[in-house]
């Protein structure tokens, strides 16, 4: 019977044309070489070379029979080429589900560092609303997801990637363009842009402003930061976002000021239990890392 180690040294005698090459290829004995291919020779029932001035020269049959050794080896070598861009992520696929607000601001970054590493690697971006998100993270649908949550939805295992406060932004020409800091006194009264009432981070800030026994005077209900900052920029009023959108508006007829008071601002990293491992996945989750500490020093760098 054929044994990969008859075609082995067979490829190697036809690349090779000699014993001795055949055996410096193959890392063996020039004996091993011509044993196994007379063992061959005996297997398959003909001759394979003609020996000729020390040469071995290829029977028409040899020939014939290269020709799908080559074949074979194609994909083998193909399979190996495959699987070493896989190992060194220059191929391959990822998924990335996340709040829409992330899509604007820490996902472009982070995708970019990640291009710049694995540029042979697609990068697939949904976004989605909690808590629909979170339920097809549950449902194994993506390899990584972003999310506001600080606690892992079922069948995933959750880890913190950012923690920054909330930011208060204004338009250009606005009163409280001068301080340093922003208390929420400080907005009582003053035209302000909110996010709609059923998110958590308005219930929390309306809170925050009935405990002062003050409130802004609301001119513009929203249900994103994109277009609360958007909204802003046009001299509508005041308003408290998350800083990560913020950042993204920085320098366009709108000024991030830090609050006196803090409204924590937490971005998680989402990864499903029970889904086949992408070995991307780490790599994507320090491309993010990487962009959460760009955030962090940007954020210090604004002016107080």
């Amino acid at each position: 019977m054929l044994t990969h180690r008859h075609i082995e040294v067979f490829r190697a005698l036809m690349v090779t044309g000699s014993t001795t090459r055949a055996a410096e290829m193959l890392y063996t004995s020039q004996p091993t070489i011509s044993r196994e291919l007379a063992r061959m020779e005996q297997v398959v029932g003909f001759a394979l070379f003609e020996r000729s001035h020390g040469r071995l020269r290829p029977t028409m049959a040899a020939l014939t029979l290269f020709d799908d050794v080559r074949l074979a080896y194609v994909g083998l070598e193909r399979v190996a080429a495959t699987a070493a861009r896989l190992r060194e992520f220059r191929d391959g696929q990822l998924s990335v589900i996340a709040l829409p607000a992330f899509s604007h601001a820490i996902l472009p970054g982070a995708c970019r560092r990640f291009h710049d590493a694995h540029a042979g690697v697609s990068v697939s971006v949904a976004t989605q609303e909690s808590p629909v998100l979170e339920e097809w993270l549950t449902a194994q649908r993506y390899d990584v997801g972003l999310t506001e949550h600080d606690v892992a939805p079922a069948g995933t295992v959750l880890a913190p990637l950012l923690e920054v406060d909330e930011v208060c932004v204004l338009p250009d020409g606005h009163p409280l363009v001068g301080k340093h800091a922003i208390d929420l006194a400080d907005l009582a009264d003053r035209p302000f842009v909110s996010l709609s009432l059923n998110d958590p981070y308005r219930i929390l800030i309306d809170e925050a402003f009935a405990q002062l026994g003050v409130a802004p005077r609301s001119v513009i209900e929203t249900p994103s930061a994109v277009s609360v900052c958007a909204f802003v920029r046009q001299g509508l009023g005041a308003a408290i976002v998350n800083p990560l959108t913020a950042l993204d508006f920085v320098g366009r007829d709108l000024h991030v000021r830090p609050l006196t008071r803090s409204f924590p601002y937490r971005v998680s990293v989402i990864v499903p239990e029970h889904r086949p491992k992408n070995l991307l996945v780490d790599a994507f989750t320090d491309a993010l890392r990487g962009e959460a500490d760009a955030i962090r020093r940007r954020l210090a760098a604004l002016p107080h």
